[in-house]
């Protein structure tokens, strides 16, 4: 590998950026001063230094967030907010992007990576990777929501939405447009635009508050609070590929 991709790769700075580091002498390679971004090496057996600071090449990155609201699912917005903002100085680079969306008003898991296979394989609408939401609707959710789900809904638009396994925790009598409101849980198999909130506009209903608790395999951190993050583990990023 050439050094300034290592060092580019490494988040130490652009191409441009590394070019300045190198003429002014704060790369090593095994532990002598190299100026020429050229150079061949070996990120797995040889040592690299920048400012003295050993670095251990790593590839790809991976980071479990737990979105909050307001903050959209993006890596560049003009007028709110991107989740990769969340990230640390120490953990940004610019490559790193939100798997699959979140809408800004939605809370819960999600994967931060610059795996761009992954990220394609998790999103892709033919693996089937499915997405499980915790929500507050506004409606009663009876056994006949849940067979409608089962069987598939078409949207107010026509368009259509694979079956979904639909579950409730709770029903009860509440201030709303309906009079009641339902707790939830809902696995979905695809990610279509805003697709639970319009599956629920498709049997009259409206979600009220909605959080991703999965992906796959990869659960949401209970410990995580809203807007924290951290790296997945090696046996999450294993279910995470199986999924």
């Amino acid at each position: 590998m050439r050094l300034d991709k290592f060092l580019a790769d490494m988040g130490i700075g652009s191409r441009s950026q590394v070019k300045i580091l190198l003429k002014k002498g704060r790369i090593t390679v095994d532990g002598q001063i190299e100026k020429n971004g050229r150079t061949q090496i070996n990120e797995h057996k040889q040592t690299v230094t920048f400012d003295d600071q050993v670095l251990n090449y790593q590839a790809f990155y991976y980071y479990l967030l737990n979105k909050p609201k307001g903050v959209v699912s993006a890596t560049k917005d003009n007028v709110f907010k991107t989740v990769v903002q969340l990230l640390s100085e120490k953990d940004y680079r610019a490559d790193i992007f939100p798997v699959g969306r979140l809408d800004k008003d939605t809370e819960g898991l999600l994967l931060l990576t610059n795996d761009g296979a992954l990220g394609h394989d998790l999103t892709q609408p033919r693996k089937h990777v499915e997405k499980a939401y915790l929500a507050i609707i506004d409606g009663n959710v009876t056994d006949m929501t849940i067979k409608q789900f089962a069987a598939g809904l078409t949207f107010k638009n026509g368009e259509t939405a694979r079956p979904g396994e639909l579950s409730v925790n709770q029903v009860k009598e509440a201030n709303t447009t309906t009079g009641f409101q339902s707790e939830i849980e809902v696995i979905i198999h695809e990610g279509k635009f805003h697709q639970v909130k319009r599956m629920f506009e498709a049997v009259d209903m409206r979600v009220l508050e909605l959080k991703r608790i999965r992906m796959g395999h990869l659960r949401l951190d209970p410990t995580l609070a809203l807007g924290e993050y951290r790296k997945i583990t090696a046996e999450e990023l294993t279910l995470l590929k199986q999924s």
